[in-house]
């Protein structure tokens, strides 16, 4: 019922007054990617009943790692220095996340983190940028969409703070990833965000788990879990990651953050077919906003012949 809602705000977004939208391959690969992290939400909860999120993180990074090895030894000088600033604002990210969601639900981190969406076309007005103005209308509904599909209160001073710093983080890398893709090879980049990633990751879980929870950590990953470390490490990592590298060498970082507010609506879909999560018609309608603000993003002005 409700996916069928959401498709028919689809279809009918794609007439959008004659206007031709185009969704070339990076955009539907940047989508792509949203698919999987949104698939990722159900991953987690299962994890997470085991592990803290802190070792998961460092977990899923040091998998990714492993996996993107083959492409270590023909990293140049200059993607690791790359790879360490990108690499550490993702993380910051993750850090910012896992402290705010100690004191505030969810549903209000996931509010707070989309902000990113709208900071990210700000910011580059304030770099002396000129995004479109439907990129940056489309930024501002689809962060009033997300909201009505999370916020619920809850303030915490400090929690919110460090949510929105985490997603100022996510601005300035989507800013970061979009200049400087151009100037690497996406699967060198990856690799090298990845291994600077499960470095500092793995430094923070035996900082923050001690050696006990470092000794408990086999004993509490079990065959269900390992395999969604596995999704989390191989698919939703490595493969993002360098599927993420390579499509922003084509996408405006404006356009880049409207596409991602499509992960929250992926997660919302997937949290209600397996894990059976309430969907209601307010989160449906702000799913419907988001994949408008998507298609607006990819509106194109229509052209008219010159007047004879």
């Amino acid at each position: 019922m409700i996916p069928r809602y959401v498709q028919r705000i689809w279809e009918s977004s794609l007439r959008v007054v004659g206007s031709p939208v185009r969704l070339d391959r990076y955009v539907l690969a940047l989508m792509f990617a949203t698919l999987v992290w949104g698939l990722t939400f159900p991953v987690l909860k299962v994890a997470t009943a085991s592990l803290t999120g802190i070792e998961v993180s460092a977990l899923r990074f040091l998998i990714a790692a492993v996996c993107m090895a083959p492409f270590a030894l023909r990293v140049p000088v200059h993607t690791w220095r790359a790879g360490c600033v990108l690499g550490a604002l993702v993380l910051i990210t993750y850090v910012a996340q896992a402290f705010g969601l100690e004191f505030i639900s969810s549903n209000r981190s996931a509010f707070l983190t989309s902000l990113n969406v709208l900071m990210v076309p700000l910011l580059g007005i304030a770099l002396g940028g000129r995004p479109s103005w439907l990129v940056v209308i489309a930024a501002m509904l689809a962060c009033a969409g997300i909201g009505l599909m999370s916020y619920d209160g809850g303030a915490h001073l400090w929690a919110d703070s460090a949510t929105v710093l985490g997603a100022l983080g996510y601005a300035i890398y989507v800013i970061l990833l979009s200049a400087r893709a151009k100037a690497h090879i996406p699967s060198q980049l990856a690799t090298a965000q990845m291994f600077w990633m499960a470095l500092m990751g793995c430094l923070w879980m035996v900082w923050s788990s001690g050696m006990d929870g470092i000794r408990t950590l086999p004993s509490r990953v079990d065959g269900e879990i390992f395999v969604g470390l596995l999704y989390l490490g191989v698919v939703a990592s490595a493969g993002m990651f360098f599927l993420q590298a390579f499509a922003q060498r084509h996408v405006s970082a404006e356009k880049a953050a409207v596409i991602y507010a499509m992960e929250p609506v992926f997660a919302a879909l997937f949290g209600w077919l397996w894990l059976s999560e309430v969907l209601t018609m307010r989160a449906a309608l702000g799913a419907a906003i988001v994949v408008f603000a998507v298609v607006l993003s990819e509106l194109k002005p229509a052209s008219y012949p010159p007047p004879t």
